[in-house]
């Protein structure tokens, strides 16, 4: 009975010392100033800890539909559309049935533009990925306060591209992002803005349910280049499986 005993405090005494050395997940060391844009955005531990998100994205310009599915650790990925499937399998991205059937310049570009968008700021905790606050920034003679985002050398596909994002001083949610796009012209420093709107809970974290892009002219937005709304939004601490995000045998190209 003695030695049954000591087995079960030395089991105890293990699992005690193995959760007090478990190392805290370095996502959750942000400056305090972006903690706090974070903490207005819900409770953003459940986005460190979830494994995978979906949720329906609507083109509003020609309402067509699609279905965005990601696997937020290998950031695998899949999008369900009414004319083309794309994925990500880690390595490559493809897309079914033929490249033709996804009218836009890139479909590597396009596979998880709007999930990185839409997972601001929560994305921004990535490891390799840097928030500073700055001087406000005055956008269409409204006054913001200001968060510059840059990237460690060799983090993603466009590592040079650049970030402001524009926060409600009151609120601290965002507002506005100023972005630049280097994936195809690695010295382009034009910005472009997206007006995030209508923050919608999503299990305890909220999201923007319409997201709308302009032409920035200054200090000023100039005409809506695009604009999307998202609904059915989920996460799950549960990955998702993992041949969703494998390339069909058949119709089916690898793209760039």
């Amino acid at each position: 009975m003695r030695s049954l005993s000591t087995f079960l405090c030395s089991i105890i005494i293990i699992l005690i010392i193995s959760c007090a050395e478990k190392t805290p997940d370095p996502r959750l060391e942000q400056p305090e100033e972006f903690k706090q844009v974070l903490d207005a955005h819900g409770d953003w531990n459940k986005w460190i800890d979830s494994k995978a998100f979906s949720y329906t994205m609507i083109h509003e310009t020609n309402l067509t539909q699609e279905n965005h599915f990601f696997n937020l650790d290998s950031r695998k990925g899949r999008i369900d559309a009414q004319n083309f499937q794309i994925g990500f399998d880690g390595e490559k991205v493809w897309i079914s049935p033929n490249r033709q059937a996804f009218a836009g310049n890139s479909v590597r570009f396009y596979h998880n533009l709007y999930f990185y968008f839409f997972s601001i700021p929560y994305i921004f905790t990535d490891p390799g990925v840097n928030v500073k606050k700055v001087d406000n920034k005055t956008l269409n003679g409204e006054e913001f306060e200001a968060f510059e985002v840059s990237f460690d050398e060799g983090k993603g596909d466009s590592p040079e591209d650049q970030y402001v994002m524009l926060v409600d001083s009151e609120t601290k949610r965002l507002q506005w992002l100023l972005y630049t796009v280097t994936f195809f012209d690695q010295s382009n420093s034009q910005f472009n803005a997206l007006k995030y709107e209508d923050y919608r809970d999503a299990g305890g974290l909220v999201f923007p349910r319409i997201m709308t892009g302009y032409t920035l002219e200054g200090d000023s937005t100039g005409r809506i280049r695009y604009q999307v709304s998202f609904s059915d939004v989920v996460l799950s601490e549960d990955p998702l499986n993992e041949d969703i995000f494998e390339m069909p045998e058949k119709q089916a190209v690898v793209a760039n």
